[in-house]
Protein backbone atom coordinates (compact mmCIF):
# COMPACT_ATOMS: atom_id res chain seq x y z
CA UNK A 1 0.00 0.00 0.00
CA UNK A 2 1.06 3.47 -0.18
CA UNK A 3 1.99 3.01 3.62
CA UNK A 4 5.15 0.73 2.94
CA UNK A 5 5.85 2.61 -0.26
CA UNK A 6 6.16 5.79 1.15
CA UNK A 7 7.93 4.10 4.48
CA UNK A 8 10.17 2.28 2.41
CA UNK A 9 11.19 5.16 0.28
CA UNK A 10 11.84 7.26 4.01
CA UNK A 11 14.40 4.78 4.95
CA UNK A 12 16.10 3.09 1.83
CA UNK A 13 16.21 6.27 -0.39
CA UNK A 14 16.00 9.19 1.60
CA UNK A 15 17.74 8.01 5.06
CA UNK A 16 19.99 5.13 3.83
CA UNK A 17 20.87 6.81 1.02
CA UNK A 18 21.94 10.50 2.83
CA UNK A 19 24.24 8.12 5.42
CA UNK A 20 25.73 6.78 2.76
CA UNK A 21 26.55 10.16 1.24
CA UNK A 22 27.73 11.43 4.06
CA UNK A 23 29.79 8.66 5.67
CA UNK A 24 31.23 8.98 1.55
CA UNK A 25 32.49 12.69 2.64
CA UNK A 26 34.07 11.67 5.62
CA UNK A 27 37.07 9.65 7.27
CA UNK A 28 36.37 6.36 9.22
CA UNK A 29 38.76 6.23 12.44
CA UNK A 30 41.20 3.15 13.25
CA UNK A 31 38.45 3.47 16.68
CA UNK A 32 35.25 2.86 14.19
CA UNK A 33 34.59 6.23 15.25
CA UNK A 34 33.73 8.57 11.86
CA UNK A 35 35.29 12.47 11.06
CA UNK A 36 33.07 14.74 9.56
CA UNK A 37 35.02 17.23 7.28
CA UNK A 38 35.38 21.02 8.28
CA UNK A 39 33.31 22.00 5.13
CA UNK A 40 30.94 19.61 5.32
CA UNK A 41 30.09 20.78 8.78
CA UNK A 42 29.46 24.24 7.87
CA UNK A 43 27.77 23.60 5.13
CA UNK A 44 25.13 20.88 6.61
CA UNK A 45 24.79 23.72 9.48
CA UNK A 46 24.20 26.34 7.37
CA UNK A 47 21.41 24.24 5.12
CA UNK A 48 19.86 22.82 8.74
CA UNK A 49 19.61 26.12 10.02
CA UNK A 50 17.95 27.41 7.07
CA UNK A 51 14.16 27.66 6.19
CA UNK A 52 13.87 25.81 2.91
CA UNK A 53 11.75 29.48 1.23
CA UNK A 54 15.26 30.85 2.02
CA UNK A 55 17.13 28.26 0.31
CA UNK A 56 19.12 29.08 -3.06
CA UNK A 57 17.54 27.36 -6.20
CA UNK A 58 20.24 25.36 -6.60
CA UNK A 59 19.79 23.66 -2.81
CA UNK A 60 16.00 23.20 -3.41
CA UNK A 61 16.46 21.28 -6.31
CA UNK A 62 17.48 18.25 -4.04
CA UNK A 63 14.87 18.82 -2.28
CA UNK A 64 12.17 19.02 -4.71
CA UNK A 65 13.78 15.72 -6.16
CA UNK A 66 12.88 14.13 -3.22
CA UNK A 67 9.20 15.45 -3.62
CA UNK A 68 9.11 14.29 -6.77
CA UNK A 69 9.95 10.33 -5.66
CA UNK A 70 7.11 10.72 -2.94
CA UNK A 71 4.32 12.30 -5.44
CA UNK A 72 5.39 9.04 -8.30
CA UNK A 73 4.81 7.27 -5.05
CA UNK A 74 1.07 8.43 -4.57
CA UNK A 75 0.56 8.44 -7.96
CA UNK A 76 0.65 12.43 -7.89
CA UNK A 77 3.28 12.98 -10.71
CA UNK A 78 4.24 10.38 -13.82
CA UNK A 79 7.92 8.74 -13.25
CA UNK A 80 10.29 9.40 -16.52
Amino acid sequence: DIREQLAAYSHDAAWSGWMQYMFSKGTFNADGSWTMPAWAVDRWTRQMNTHYADLPDTEKNSDREEADKMLQIIGVLDGD
